[in-house]
Parts: structure tokens; C-alpha cells; sequence
């Protein structure tokens, strides 16, 4: 099976680091396709980002239906462009936000989110009403990481990650902790050894969502609002976009 991980910004550093956790959820035989977008933001910290960032994003699913990708997964914690990917493609798209937050569900009553900067908190209580999750979301907290630092060697992203998650642990009367950025993706592992409680990346859950979905099967409904676009004009920008 083949899955295309979508990191929706444009830095191959990150693409790279999230193609490596994604290639270790992996199972035997499933083929990796990590990509960054020709056309995107550098990082995705708020509404326009993100907004921005969808165009591109787009253009590597259409790409993919060409290149008989299985399953998509999109590697931003705001899952931008989820729905509209889903109406241009019948293979399963997965949104790491949605994956992580579903996911944590199965081994913990509650779980904090620990996201960058704060202005990105309210994407994420966004995404927590949108998939009803409230009641098992106990806390969402930024540690205050522009997305980039998080590439940088000798930065402190990882000392100021711990303290929000310790922060989280001690104060929310959460048992598991969902990282809110595709690109903590490389800190799973050592966090969840020095806090010794359940530590979920949503890229890691995404792939294994997505694997699961295509062997059972189940593919993106047609019926409905996932239905594929309806033929019109697009102008400008977007002219090469028209369904």
C-alpha cells in the first residue's frame, strides 16, 4: 500500500523528520511518500497560514490520484484542508490531529494537547469541538515554540515542550499527552520516557489509521458532502484547480 504524508508547509528539514515517523508506524510493505507542497507558507501558525496552505496541499492530492496513492495523511495539527481533500479523492484521508485525538481516547480517560504558540490554541479547541472530543480533552497548552525553532539545534523547543507537558500533568488531571505540531514528531519517544505516560504523535497515528482503513476497505463516501466538486469555472490563482 502507498501513503502520501502531506507536511502542508514547505520545509524539508520537517518533511523529512515527519517522514521518518511516519515510516516507523509503517508496516512491512506499506510505501512512504513524504512531500512538502510547491506552493505554501514556510510554517503554519494561524487562520491565513493555513488558508494559504490548502492550495498547495490540494495540488499534491490531485498529484497523488495520478500516482495511485492508497491513503493520505495530512501532517499539520490543524488538519487544513481535510474536508476538501476527502471530496477530490475516494482513498482515506487522515488528519493527524483528528488520528492523535481519537487515538488517545483508547489509553487514557483524558488527554492535554501541547501546541506551539498560543495563538494556536484556538485552532485546536476548534478541532476538539468539530470532532466532539470535549469531554476527554482536559487541557490545551502552548509552550510558546514558533514551529520553526523546532528545527533549530540548541534551541531550548525540547526543555520548554517537557515543562508544558509536566505543566499539563500536573494541572489538568490528564493521563496521556497529544503533541500539537507534526513537527514534535521526533520527541515522542524521549518525552514519553521522562514523563512515563502515554505520549501520541499524530503522525504516527495517522499512517496507522490510515493502514487500517485500506485494509478493511473503506474508502471516502461519494454521498453527500464528500461528494467530488461540482464543474465550474475557477478564474485567476486558481484557474488549473477546476473540478
Amino acid at each position: 500500500m502507498r501513503i502520501k504524508v502531506i507536511n502542508p508547509n514547505t520545509s524539508w528539514p520537517m518533511t523529512v523528520k515527519i517522514g521518518e515517523a511516519a515510516l516507523s508506524a509503517a508496516s512491512p510493505g506499506s510505501e512512504i511518500v513524504a512531500v512538502s507542497p510547491r506552493h505554501g507558507p514556510a510554517s503554519i501558525e494561524g487562520h491565513y497560514d493555513e488558508a494559504l496552505a490548502c492550495v498547495g496541499l490540494l495540488d499534491e492530492v490531485r498529484r497523488g490520484e495520478a500516482q495511485g496513492m492508497d491513503a493520505y495523511v495530512i501532517a499539520c495539527f490543524g488538519d487544513p484542508g481535510l474536508d476538501a481533500a476527502r471530496e477530490i479523492t475516494r482513498a482515506p484521508v487522515v488528519g493527524v490531529a483528528e488520528a492523535a485525538m481519537r487515538l488517545a481516547g483508547f489509553v487514557a480517560t483524558g488527554f492535554s494537547v501541547v501546541t506551539t504558540l498560543q495563538r494556536t490554541v484556538v485552532i485546536a479547541e476548534h478541532l476538539v469541538t468539530r470532532y466532539g472530543i470535549g469531554s476527554r480533552c482536559r487541557g490545551i497548552r502552548a509552550c510558546d515554540v514558533p514551529v520553526l525553532d523546532l528545527e533549530e539545534t540548541g534551541s531550548d523547543a525540547y526543555r520548554k515542550v517537557l515543562q508544558s507537558c509536566r505543566d499539563a500533568l500536573a494541572q489538568d488531571n490528564t493521563g496521556a499527552i497529544v503533541l500539537g505540531c507534526a513537527g514534535m514528531a521526533d520527541l515522542c519517544e524521549r518525552l514519553a520516557q521522562e514523563l512515563g505516560v502515554p505520549v501520541i504523535d499524530g503522525v504516527r497515528a495517522a499512517v496507522a489509521t490510515a493502514e487500517s482503513l485500506v485494509r478493511l476497505g473503506w474508502t471516502t463516501s461519494k454521498v453527500g458532502d464528500y461528494a467530488a466538486p461540482m464543474p465550474k469555472t475557477y478564474a485567476g490563482l486558481v484557474e488549473g484547480f477546476a473540478p
